[in-house]
């Protein structure tokens, strides 16, 4: 019975982890369709060009709540290798979303809300990286790189479980992939900074 209730709770991860946010709160509150604009993607970075600071901010906040909430619980319900599955479900959920053809956002905020649940001190760490390299930068994209290889960096060799292990090097990977049209830009130098 317990891997039926696994299983079904994998099922409401994925599902809760694939609702669109950034595309939900800019067309209610603004009438757009964020994929029509800048780089076309659903997460906070491009729901800032589409619908400014707070529209961003609200986005931001949803996705990192979606990764946390049911990571957090099931670190609660059935311990740390469960919920580090939990995680990746959450971030998979969000990055190819059964609700906009698999296509979503990269990832970033969700991964972090679900290793806040796994790690605190990890995203502590990533996040103060985020911080400090967009300052440098003002680039995101190369901010949110550096900051999910710093935090998995630590995650990887702070913990004991195996499987928490074999996730972060997983998340961190699918970020990367999500990601690859903005490292060919900062190759070329083109990725654009934020105002």
């Amino acid at each position: 019975m317990i891997m039926v209730e696994k299983f079904a709770y994998l099922v409401g991860t994925y599902l809760v982890g694939g609702i669109p946010f950034g595309y939900l709160f800019v067309k209610i509150l603004k009438g757009i369709d964020v994929r029509t604009v800048g780089s076309g993607n659903i997460g906070a970075t491009n729901v800032y060009r589409a619908g400014g600071i707070w529209i961003a901010l609200l986005t931001g906040i949803f996705d990192v709540l979606k990764g946390f909430l049911p990571t957090y619980c099931a670190l609660r319900l059935f311990g740390i290798n469960f919920a580090a599955v939990t995680g990746v479900v959450a971030i998979l959920g969000h990055s190819c979303t059964i609700y906009m053809k698999f296509k979503g956002g990269k990832g970033v905020a969700t991964t972090v809300g679900a290793f806040l649940a796994l790690s605190p001190i990890g995203v502590g760490i990533g996040i103060l990286t985020w911080i400090v390299i967009l300052l440098i930068t003002w680039i995101v994209s190369i901010s949110s790189l550096v900051a999910v290889t710093i935090g998995g960096v630590y995650i990887f060799f702070s913990t004991t479980s195996f499987i928490l292990r074999v996730i972060v090097v997983f998340a961190v990977f699918v970020i990367f992939i999500r990601h690859k049209s903005n490292i060919k830009r900062l190759l070329r130098g083109e990725e654009p900074k934020i105002k």
